[in-house]
């Protein structure tokens, strides 16, 4: 692994322990605010998306009939692999939440702290690996 992939990989974990720390400044302070909003936003779902990106790569997008930007399947990819973190980081966070509010134990540290634990061992963990393409088409009994 290069350096900079393990810069790139080791990010949404630092943005936690970022933010876990930025809960030290004063309540209304915009930098603590920022830090737990793009953390909160983007930070578990990056992780996640990230273990699984080499078996979301496996398949390319369908290009439109007339091809006219070049460079479409790599925006396309880009794309996906942006909304897929943002909207799973959110329902990572809508989870968390529910389940510390229905056991009447919610606050901010908890909060960023299960979320945190996760993405940094999402971070360390092995990529996954794509699966080989299976020999059978679909409808076909065989």
């Amino acid at each position: 692994m290069t350096p900079q992939a393990l810069v790139i990989r080791m990010l949404p974990p630092f943005a936690g322990w970022l933010a876990l720390a930025a809960l030290a400044l004063p309540g209304g302070s915009p930098l603590r605010g920022a830090a737990v909003v793009v953390f909160l936003a983007a930070g578990p779902g990056t992780a996640l998306v990230g273990l699984c990106g080499p078996a979301l790569r496996a398949r390319s997008p369908r290009e439109p009939v007339e091809r006219r930007d070049p460079d479409f399947v790599r925006h396309s990819d880009l794309l996906e692999r942006l909304m897929l973190a943002v909207f799973v980081s959110i329902a990572a966070v809508m989870i968390v939440a529910t389940v510390l509010i229905a056991t009447h134990t919610f606050s901010a540290q908890r909060v960023l702290l299960a979320l945190t634990l996760p993405t940094t061992l999402a971070a360390f963990c092995p990529r996954l690996r794509a699966s080989p393409p299976s020999r059978t088409r679909k409808g076909s009994v065989l």
